[in-house]
């Protein structure tokens, strides 16, 4: 069976479910979900799985011990304890970062020092050597207390999970392709339906749904800091990344539109798409919501209005939130989704949310409206 470890994959608050979803879909059981996180067994292979497949986690990290602390004394002793040497080569480069919260440790750097020091103590006893050049690879490692309760772990990611490597230009208020993702797998889209998003500002929503479309692994383009890890094997890298490009649709048919107001944001999408490969399997045009038509039925509608953040841009809100509500009752076929911080969105749209599902745009605190459709024979 090989090694076994506890992996935990950290996502933003409201994404817990999306996410535990997603690692049934892969094929792990035995999943604990709590606030922000999901903890899992695995070993070396589904660390590049997950990593390469998780489309709504923010990182995936690698449990190396818990335990109840309410000393300094205590937490240095239980983290010497720990089998730091099976996963820290040598000459690893091991810094540590903290948080504390409701917890009796709260200063975060003492925490950070002293969890530095226990491990540098159970190196030296291993590896009988004083010093540690610290010139190798990264195992970048946090200690988190929560009530007192203390984890460690690794981070097994590097840049966070959202960063998939086609987003090099944004806008500025980009939505993070995490919660894109959520936002589609939420919708329960498939690819034999329309797919439209009015307000595409740098492409997220249709470069994300492009890429469950096809089955394409979200992770697919870009490296991970455990792959210069000498405990994960090169080879589980290459058959982890072998299945995703056996998976991968890449001939699956998609109509997916992304609009914008501003021809600069078209553009900006039109870049992003063709960074992730999507040259000419997007449509991106300049339009307004209002003018949206469409012969097509059963689609959905999925985007994130502007949230009226700035003075003056209230009426504005107020025109759109009543676009999407005619556009809502001219295609009853049509299902409708938008992630909002406006509170008048229901009443200025025309009526409630199907579904409301509290999501967080980076600190801002959204509701996801759900509007469903009813759908039309073909």
């Amino acid at each position: 069976m090989g090694k076994k470890w506890l992996l935990i994959a950290t996502t933003a608050m409201g994404l817990e479910s999306v996410a535990a979803r997603e690692l049934k879909d892969l094929g792990y059981e035995d999943l604990k979900v709590e606030n922000g996180k999901i903890t899992f067994p695995g070993g070396p292979a589904d660390i590049c799985r997950c990593n390469l497949w998780l489309r709504t986690a923010d990182r995936l990290r690698l449990q190396v011990g818990a335990f109840k602390a309410i000393t300094f004394d205590s937490l240095f002793e239980q983290t010497k304890a720990l089998p730091w040497a099976d996963l820290l080569p040598a000459n690893a480069l091991f810094p540590v970062t903290g948080k504390s919260h409701k917890s009796t440790l709260h200063s975060v750097p003492d925490c950070q020092a002293i969890v530095k020091k226990a491990i540098v103590e159970s190196l030296k006893a291993h590896y009988h050597q004083d010093w540690f050049q610290e010139d190798g690879p990264m195992f970048k490692i946090q200690v988190a207390v929560e009530k007192d309760w203390v984890t460690l772990s690794i981070d097994t990611s590097g840049d966070g999970l959202h960063r998939r490597g086609y987003r090099r230009l944004h806008n500025l208020a980009p939505l993070k392709e995490t919660l894109a993702s959520a936002m589609i797998l939420l919708s329960r889209w498939t690819p034999d339906r329309p797919f439209v998003d009015p307000f595409c500002g740098s492409g997220t929503l249709p470069i994300e749904a492009a890429m469950i479309g096809q089955n394409i692994a979200p992770g697919f383009n870009r490296t991970f800091v455990s792959e210069s890890w000498p405990l994960i094997e090169k080879e589980y890298w290459e058959r982890a990344r072998e299945e995703a490009e056996d998976l991968a649709k890449y001939d699956q048919p998609l109509t997916i539109l992304g609009s914008d107001i501003d021809h600069k944001m078209v553009e900006l999408s039109e870049h992003n798409s063709i960074e992730a490969g999507f040259s000419g399997l997007i449509t991106f045009k300049q339009m307004q919501v209002a003018d949206f038509t469409t012969k097509e039925a059963n689609g959905c509608m999925i985007g994130n209005p502007p949230y009226g953040e700035r003075m003056g841009d209230e009426q504005q809100i107020k025109t759109i939130c009543q676009d999407l509500g005619s556009l809502y009752k001219n295609y009853k076929s049509w299902s409708f989704y938008f992630i909002s911080s406006f509170e008048q969105f229901e009443s200025f749209f025309g009526r409630p949310a199907s579904k409301k599902r509290k999501l967080y745009n980076g600190r801002i605190r959204t509701d996801y409206f759900q509007y469903f459709g009813k759908k039309q024979a073909d």
